[in-house]
């Protein structure tokens, strides 16, 4: 009789070891959940880009995600958010083309941006004129393919918009002192990826790798996401296991029963 009760009643001895993996489980997943979200809001912080200077990468209206790095850390192709007073009292978003020491000349034999003589292959930019419906900002963005030669000041930067014809970046404030660059200190963050409304990862451009200093290693962004994503998976599984532990005990229980 002990062992027809013990049957029935479902205590075979694994029950209770299910329900302590289970509880682990869901432990580990919120720890894993939470923990991705609030590295996530140590790392990174969100931006609103407000105009289509940086358009085909970014559109106006998109949030973005930006890692918080030191000025120190950017390197070319960066797309960066700094705030200079020279330029504006807000913050703005632009591609890093040159660092302290590069001559940014326009244009090479093809046309091309140049750094250091080298070409530069610039997937990301476009470089077609405006349409004269669009909303232009205020002032007026110099034409792409614009001659300038720059050599940029040691701890400085030279940024561009990706939509050349569109952007008030570097190139509108060659007569000012530093030839339109900014001091490293001016920059908060590096854009990481599109949040919102669609979702991308933003990609080093592999033309400056060979460039000394090369390009910057992605932030820890992937490895946040796959953490709050395994979280949530750990949890959902660890709770969903007292629901089918106790369905699969009643379908035993239903069985015709040859313990009698």
């Amino acid at each position: 009789m002990g062992g027809t009760q013990a049957i029935r009643s479902g205590k075979d001895g694994h029950g209770g070891l299910g329900n302590v993996l289970s509880g682990i489980a869901v432990a580990v997943g919120f720890a894993l959940f939470l923990g991705g979200f609030v590295w996530g809001a140590l790392v990174y912080q969100p931006y609103t880009v407000p105009t289509d200077s940086m358009m085909p990468t970014v559109l106006p209206g998109d949030r973005v995600l930006a890692q918080r790095i030191d000025g120190v850390e950017v390197r070319r192709g960066d797309v960066v958010i700094f705030t200079d007073s020279m330029w504006s009292d807000s913050p703005m978003v632009k591609r890093v083309v040159g660092i302290g020491g590069d001559t940014v000349k326009c244009c090479g034999a093809g046309g091309e941006l140049t750094v250091n003589g080298t070409a530069l292959d610039e997937p990301y930019a476009d470089n077609t004129k405006p349409d004269s419906g669009l909303a232009m900002p205020p002032g007026q963005a110099p034409a792409p393919g614009t001659p300038f030669e720059v050599t940029v000041p040691e701890g400085n930067l030279f940024l561009l918009g990706d939509r050349r014809a569109a952007s008030l970046d570097s190139r509108a404030h060659l007569q000012e002192a530093g030839q339109g660059t900014v001091p490293r200190s001016t920059v908060s963050a590096r854009v990481d990826a599109v949040a919102w409304p669609s979702t991308s990862m933003l990609e080093r451009p592999r033309t400056y790798a060979a460039l000394p200093g090369g390009i910057s290693k992605p932030g820890p962004l992937r490895l946040q996401l796959a953490s709050v994503v395994a979280g949530a998976a750990l949890v959902v599984l660890g709770a969903a296991y007292g629901p089918l532990a106790r369905v699969l005990g009643r379908g035993r229980r239903r069985e015709p029963a040859g313990v009698h």
